[in-house]
């Protein structure tokens, strides 16, 4: 059992260190992501902070894939030098993270960990510290253990996968970033409050059927007004309709994928709605 214990570590280590990677990257890598929460790089001055970021990026990008590299034996040779050194610095990577944590807690108590990007905006406590000294004991019981294999039988299948599911639960237990997901996955931000770039709207007007109806009497290559209310943006082109001088009015829900388009073609002198061939009629966006 202590053997299967040990074998289980590994990928479960990989794993937790490339979803932390992950989770960072996308928080940098989104267009409008919201600024970086608080996290263990502000202990340090400002002109060092970014270059230990980078340093926490690429240690955990590197170590998870080297405890994937290394867990594996190709041929009759198995990388054993290769894999104690990263499974020692694994170890010694939470470690350090112990200590971080722990001083962050004590110099900036509402501050978050940072640990999985914006889900980690929870103010550190005793749990979220027990987590890294959680992982730093898994990988120095990985120190020493040989190559992975498939398990040798359902029974030592079905060991592994309670001791994962145990650990897992664990880890869980000790990560506040759950309850932050669990509240994502039940919230819908408000359409009033939904950021969508104008480019995306244009680009979702000029792929509608209401802009290929339209685009005829449009005489302009670019709108003279665009504004927002609430859930829709709207779009004014300047056009001619049966030789008069109108106003096609475009309005745009706000949504990222499929968004509803309505059109409307107004006197540019009188406002009236007028119809395709223009032709006063009554109705409205």
């Amino acid at each position: 059992m202590l053997t299967a214990v040990r074998e289980v570590q590994v990928p479960l280590l990989a794993a937790m260190l490339l979803g932390a990677f992950l989770a960072k990257a996308w928080r940098a890598l989104r267009p409008h992501a919201h600024p970086a929460r608080s996290d263990p790089a502000d202990l340090f001055p400002a002109h060092l902070r970014r270059p230990i970021m980078i340093l926490v990026f690429a240690a955990e990008v590197g170590l998870g894939l080297g405890l994937i590299g290394t867990a594996v034996k190709f041929g009759h040779d198995w990388p054993v030098l290769p894999a104690t050194v990263v499974r020692t610095g694994t170890a010694l990577f939470f470690l350090v993270a112990v200590g971080a944590l722990n001083e962050m807690r004590q110099r900036r108590p509402a501050a978050g960990c940072g640990c999985f990007g914006e889900l980690s905006g929870t103010p550190i406590g005793l749990r979220t510290i027990a987590r890294p000294g959680l992982l730093c004991a898994s990988a120095v019981a990985t120190l020493g253990l040989p190559p992975l294999r498939m398990p040798s039988s359902p029974a030592v299948a079905g060991l592994w996968l309670a001791v994962l599911a145990f650990e897992l639960a664990l880890i869980a237990f000790l990560s506040p970033e759950l309850s932050e997901i669990m509240v994502r996955l039940g919230y819908s931000e408000p359409c009033e409050l939904r950021r969508m770039p104008v480019g995306r709207t244009m680009s979702a007007l000029h792929a509608s059927s209401q802009w290929r109806r339209y685009a005829a009497q449009v005489s302009a290559g670019s709108p003279s007004d665009v504004w927002r209310e609430g859930c829709w943006r709207f779009v004014v082109y300047p056009g001619y309709a049966r030789g008069r001088p109108v106003d096609i009015v475009f309005a745009v829900y706000l949504q990222s994928r499929r968004p509803a388009v309505r059109a409307a073609v107004l006197d540019a002198d009188t406002d009236e709605i007028l119809g395709p061939t223009g032709t006063r009629e009554s109705a409205v966006l």
